[in-house]
């Protein structure tokens, strides 16, 4: 016999009328919502992968010389604060052909030169005196290829030489604790390793991109758990009778699953149309090295499917946990007689949570995956334990109310403290986002050396020889700068600690480019040092984490403002009738608009209170973690980021105001 699941599923979602149908489009689009934003952070942790494998071949691996077929050194200046990547590539007499390196079209001959896009064009637009001059004159210029970029935007040349060029030399090896990454010599027969090593300025895009991911989760499962229960009261009102009229409690399920999956699949379906429709304009989002190639933030079809999987999963599952009730008591549903309280478990179960995470973090030695799953049981904790809290907030609330709208508010959050708590979820658990990037920014804590350009010297001989030709050049590009020696007492220089030269320049960043430029011919190999060489491997962490927290933070605010806003609008269809009789005993409408912003603002006050505090509890054990400091203009951005997002939860709920107007205009054909 054929199941009449299907049909009947169908009759009554057609038959449901216009707010039936509003309530659906509502759970699509939150579905939309939460699979685009999965779908980004995915595409930005997979292109950070694939970014940095486009960047290994500058760092190959050692080969023993005997095997050698070329030598290969690594060397990076800055411009404009901006890092340029130079590899100067020599090959060897009497042996084998190197294979060219990746976006090369050959392996380049001595008198050759290619360079990425962006540096051709940066090359063009500045002075040679503040870039160009640093490369030797050659004889042809060739492209380097997306293969061998990490970004369109990223700065690099590849410089054919002799192997006898100073840049060559063993002398051009870094053996400073701030070169790693930025300063190395290899000699090598091909550009693949059995172990990749990425550029410095790549290899941290993707942990800093796949904590953004973790973080993002469980605001994503909240909006799709929203989405579910969208319509909740009316639906179980509707199954309800249709359980008393004889429906088995499988039957009610799988209308229940057939409805959610349909709409949910529709909505993550619509949100994977909109995240390929806007990758050209994603790509053009800088973060690390600059822009991204389209192909590098394109998930693919698996990721595609498993995405739209289980944000449907999700919301299916969150509409069918709902049932319960229905299932076991229909006609209590029927006449809704069982206000839906919660256990003292959850705050047992929260206790231990909190007591099990401080006794793991205690000794502050926790490796990054031990941290993130600490977060994740942050997330957890304060998701089991919010509606017990509001249930709680709710019955005192109540028993001190002295105004209508504040009883009424108090009312509605013990009758359904799991309906309240999924309204303010989202801003609560995007608090803890907040609290944790705010107050995570590292201060590492070294000296500023703006306006230094260095020259690194094998002893002190060497440095006032280097010194005097310095003050020469210095003077032919007409760059005003005080040079001088400092002798080992340099820590607090850009030299660090090395034997060297420091030139004191007299001017912005066009004068510190250009001397830059005038030093690089004193350098021995190496090139001038400069503050942003010296800091990078510090700022490259701070920046990613910074990038990281800023995307993140957006994406939290958005996913919790369409959280909130959907779940208002739902609220004002399924409490129809309950708006209706209070409407027709006399309550104004102003009334029970303001018992909806109470109802909000109790539970926003109490619970993400809570949870940012958890997150700069976070913050600062990362910061533990990385021996630094905690930031202290993060203080400021975590006020910003409380009172922007408690602004867009205020004008998400308000959205629905003209909803409630409309729903109450006839109060006693909603009361029917």
């Amino acid at each position: 016999m054929r199941s009449p699941v299907l049909p009947l599923t169908w009759h009554l979602a057609r038959s449901s009328g216009r707010r039936g149908l509003q309530s659906q489009l509502l759970a699509a689009g939150a579905a939309a919502v939460g699979a685009f934003v999965m779908l980004v952070m995915v595409a930005a942790a997979l292109g950070s992968g694939a970014r940095a494998d486009h960047t290994t071949w500058r760092t190959p691996a050692a080969v023993p010389a005997k095997e050698a077929t070329a030598v290969q050194a690594l060397a990076t200046t800055y411009v404009r604060d901006e890092p340029v990547s130079v590899v100067s590539l020599a090959q060897l007499p009497g042996r084998g052909a190197t294979d060219a390196p990746p976006g090369l079209s050959s392996f380049p001959k001595q008198g050759e030169m290619y360079v990425s896009p962006a540096l051709a064009e940066l090359m063009g637009k500045l002075p040679a005196g503040q870039l160009a001059d640093r490369f030797p004159k050659v004889k042809s210029y060739g492209t380097i290829g997306a293969a061998g970029l990490a970004s369109p935007d990223e700065l690099v040349a590849v410089v054919g030489r002799a192997p006898t060029d100073p840049a060559l030399s063993k002398a051009a090896d870094g053996d400073g604790w701030y070169d790693a990454g930025q300063t190395e010599r290899a000699m090598i027969s091909d550009f693949s390793a059995a172990k990749p090593k990425a550029s410095l300025f790549t290899g941290s895009d993707q942990g800093a991109a796949l904590l953004g991911v973790v973080l993002l989760v469980m605001p994503v499962v909240v909006l799709a758990s929203a989405a579910g229960r969208l319509g909740a009261a009316r639906r179980e009102q509707r199954l309800a009778a249709l359980r008393l009229a004889g429906a088995t409690p499988r039957q009610i399920l799988a209308m229940t699953a057939v409805e959610a999956a349909g709409v949910g699949a529709a909505g993550a379906l619509a949100g994977a149309v909109a995240y390929g429709a806007l990758l050209p304009v994603l790509a053009e989002i800088p973060y690390g090295v600059g822009g991204w190639y389209t192909g590098q933030l394109w998930v693919g079809l698996p990721w595609l499917a498993a995405v739209v999987a289980a944000v449907t999963v999700l919301i299916t599952v969150s509409a069918v946990s709902m049932l319960r009730q229905v299932a076991t008591s229909p006609l209590g549903v029927a006449q809704e007689s069982n206000p839906r309280r919660t256990r003292a478990i959850r705050l047992v179960l929260f206790v231990g949570a909190l007591i099990y995470i401080y006794m793991s973090s205690g000794g502050g030695q926790l490796n990054p995956r031990q941290l993130i799953t600490l977060l994740i049981l942050f997330y957890a904790a304060f998701w089991l334990f919010g509606p017990w809290v509001v249930d709680r907030l709710g019955r005192i609330v109540a028993r001190f109310a002295r105004r209508p709208a504040t009883l009424l508010a108090a009312r509605r959050l013990s009758d359904d403290p799991r309906g309240a708590w999924r309204t303010v979820s989202g801003l609560v658990l995007a608090g803890f986002v907040a609290g944790f990037f705010s107050v995570s920014q590292l201060d590492i804590g070294f000296a500023d050396t703006p306006g230094q350009v260095g020259v690194t010297t094998s002893d002190a001989a060497a440095a006032r020889h280097t010194a005097t030709e310095a003050r020469t050049l210095l003077r032919e590009a007409g760059i005003q700068a005080k040079v001088a020696t400092p002798g080992d007492d340099n820590f607090d220089t850009v030299l660090r600690g090395y034997e060297g030269v420091i030139a004191h320049v007299t001017g912005g960043p066009e004068q510190i480019d250009a001397a830059v430029t005038a030093l690089t011919p004193v350098a021995a190999g190496r090139l001038p040092l400069t503050q942003d060489y010296v800091n990078a491997s510090d700022d490259t962490i701070t920046d990613r984490v910074a990038a990281a927290s800023t995307a993140t933070l957006a994406l939290s605010f958005l996913i919790a403002t369409a959280s909130a806003g959907l779940t208002a609008a739902a609220n004002v269809l399924d409490r129809r009738r309950v708006y209706g009789l209070l409407r027709l005993s006399g309550t104004p409408l102003k009334t029970l608009d303001r018992a909806r912003i109470r109802e909000t603002v109790l539970p926003l006050v109490v619970l993400a209170g809570g949870t940012t505090g958890m997150g700069v509890y976070g913050a600062y054990q990362l910061n533990k973690l990385a021996d630094s400091t905690i930031n202290t203009s993060g203080a400021i951005q975590l006020t910003a980021c409380v009172l922007l997002g408690a602004l867009a939860m205020f004008m998400a709920i308000s959205g629905s105001r003209p909803l409630l107007r409309r729903v109450t205009a006839n109060p006693a054909q909603t009361a029917d």
